[in-house]
């Protein structure tokens, strides 16, 4: 069969990385993959697999290009945008969604019908809201918040879910949907559950590639973003508090890194914690880590921590809204902690203290790219194993 894996962008970043890994998993499973991205980036991510197809569209400049798309979205960043928060794709979706349904036409005829359209991220589907398709469903990432019953919620809802086929990428993100549901009032034609493909092969094949720069000794490593959701705070805290002494390496950057470096020093624990900057390649660092430790405030799924089990490194996590017990389940469970200083602390504490448990294969069963390609390829209505 032949699928298109659509995305915002192919920056680094987690959501780009499993879209990459959704169009490969595609291609291992036998079908004909596509990748398309709607932005430029300096260095895009790449498929592994030498059979998945990349393609770029311009969208925003196309959009710009046919004039009405330029003058929707002026209309909708002076106007709609100061009235309703992040309204913009109100305006740039409406041509968004016919500029891609012409790209979509001129696709099909040199390559053949798509039999399967995965739209990853609600940043994606917001620039081509317009588009609908029966063949297409639409990947939410992360939990939603519907705390609010605003007339622009509502609007947006329904712009954006009402009547499509909607994938959240764990129980918990999909929970806070049906939320949603009697919240925003929308209904969709179908929500099912789908979790993110790991990669395993190709991530024990990354994993033992050189890097000079990892820490001889033994270290508990995070990786991740430095923004507030991901709590590096929180981490640095539980770690000064919890007296352990292997080094902590924290592995990524972003705007709270500044912060984070001096609330190491404030803590007196800069000395021990290595900040190693954004890594092409992580794996080695997860790896030959000790421990692997996660403390977001919230998780769509946490796909670094099946990462690190497929590395085969123990992982501690705190608990946190969204998917993170749709990987850490039966003796896993064991590894969660309470979302706060004390249990964080307690938790490295004794985990470090205690043999490291074997990684257990079948813990990876759920996320084998077969087996999430086989998800996605059936009917929505089909999807009986996940299904709400």
């Amino acid at each position: 069969m032949r699928t298109l894996v659509v995305v915002r962008s192919l920056k680094m970043g987690g959501m780009e990385r499993v879209a990459i890994n959704l169009a490969d998993a595609f291609a291992e499973a036998g079908h004909e993959s596509h990748l398309v991205s709607f932005r430029p980036v300096k260095a895009p991510l790449c498929p592994s697999h030498a059979s998945v197809q990349q393609h770029a569209l311009p969208l925003m400049r196309w959009s710009r290009l046919t004039v009405i798309g330029f003058c929707l979205e002026l209309l909708a960043r002076w106007v709609l945008n100061p009235l309703f928060k992040r309204a913009l794709f109100l305006g740039t979706g409406i041509m968004g969604g016919v500029v891609f349904r012409l790209w979509l036409k001129r696709f099909e005829k040199r390559h053949g019908r798509v039999d399967r359209i995965v739209f990853r991220g609600i940043g994606t589907f917001e620039q081509v809201w317009t588009f609908r398709d029966a063949r297409a469903c639409y990947v939410l990432e992360n939990i939603v918040r519907p705390e609010r019953a605003s007339f622009s919620r509502r609007l947006f809802a329904r712009c954006l879910y009402q009547g499509r086929h909607l994938v959240a990428v764990s129980e918990g993100v999909a929970e806070t949907i049906r939320q949603a549901m009697g919240v925003w009032r929308f209904s969709p034609a179908s929500l099912s559950v789908i979790p993110n493909p790991c990669p395993i092969a190709g991530i024990r094949q990354a994993m033992l590639a050189p890097a000079p720069d990892i820490p001889a000794e033994p270290y508990i490593v995070n990786v991740a973003r430095m923004v507030p959701a991901k709590d590096h705070a929180l981490l640095l805290r539980a770690y000064a508090r919890s007296g352990v002494t292997l080094p902590l390496v924290l592995v990524g950057d972003g705007r709270e890194r500044a912060n984070l470096e001096a609330l190491a020093t404030e803590l007196g624990i800069a000395e021990r914690v290595n900040f190693a900057g954004q890594q092409d390649n992580p794996y080695p660092w997860m790896h030959h880590a000790r421990l692997f430790v996660l403390s977001s405030r919230f998780e769509g799924m946490g796909i670094v921590l099946f990462e690190a089990l497929a590395c085969g490194t123990p992982v501690l996590s705190v608990d946190c809204p969204g998917g993170i017990r749709t990987i850490l389940k039966g003796k896993l469970e064991n590894s969660i902690v309470a979302h706060d200083e004390e249990s964080l602390a307690r938790g490295l504490s004794e985990v470090l203290k205690a043999d490291p448990e074997p990684i257990q294969e079948t813990w990876l069963d759920d996320f084998k790219p077969e087996t999430v390609a086989a998800r996605f390829m059936h009917k929505p209505e089909e999807s009986s194993a996940f299904s709400s």
